[in-house]
């Protein structure tokens, strides 16, 4: 009675840590499954970037103000709304101002797009270049961590412990009902031993 009243009390950990991982992610685990295949294979999901460039006269009050700014800073809120009301660049309190050659040069890439805005400090020209290389692109970035910021790289983090979680729930109900399934084992074994075949005999060097 005692090991059926254990199996019951594992099975129902087993299977409530089961569920509650999948369910959490479920969407994330979608995405990354799918965007698996278009990072394995990138020659089917082609497709042609689309690009800009704009170039924008700053007005006298803010060149002066950005010509002030040192290099490696991050800008005050005030200017940070002026630049995004002449130039329309969505700079955040994270880009960093760097200074080079009386340029001033801003990252604003994100997933499946590079941007960047530079400001000529001797003339208050700015030019604001964005390509946007697509949804599929965007996908692959989100999937790598690429251009996210911190948040999406702690979600990243939590769908990795859940799928652990995930697995390791599932390899508890697998072990209790291995007595009812013949083909459990065999099955595991066979998920286990395929990578490292492949791995040592196709990629290994």
């Amino acid at each position: 009675m005692k090991s059926a009243g254990n199996r019951n009390f594992w099975s129902r950990q087993f299977r409530q840590w089961h569920w509650i991982s999948s369910a959490l992610v479920l969407a994330l685990m979608l995405m990354f499954g799918l965007t698996g295949l278009t990072l394995n294979h990138p020659d089917w999901f082609e497709s042609e970037p689309q690009s800009s460039l704009t170039e924008i006269a700053l007005s006298d009050e803010l060149a002066t103000a950005l010509a002030e700014v040192e290099s490696d800073a991050t800008l005050s809120p005030s200017l940070i709304e002026k630049l995004k009301r002449e130039t329309g660049a969505n700079i955040s309190s994270s880009n960093i101002a760097v200074v080079e050659f009386e340029e001033m040069i801003f990252d604003l890439s994100g997933p499946g797009v590079d941007a960047n805005l530079t400001i000529d400090l001797a003339t208050g020209d700015a030019f604001y270049e964005r390509i946007d290389n697509g949804v599929i692109a965007k996908l692959n970035d989100l999937h790598k961590g690429r251009d996210t910021g911190m948040v999406w790289g702690l979600l990243i983090d939590i769908t990795a412990v859940a799928c652990v979680i995930f697995c390791l729930s599932g390899l508890g109900l697998l072990a209790l009902n291995a007595n009812v399934r013949a083909s459990t084992w065999p099955l595991t074994t066979f998920g286990v031993v395929v990578p490292v075949i492949a791995y040592v005999l196709f990629v290994h060097t």
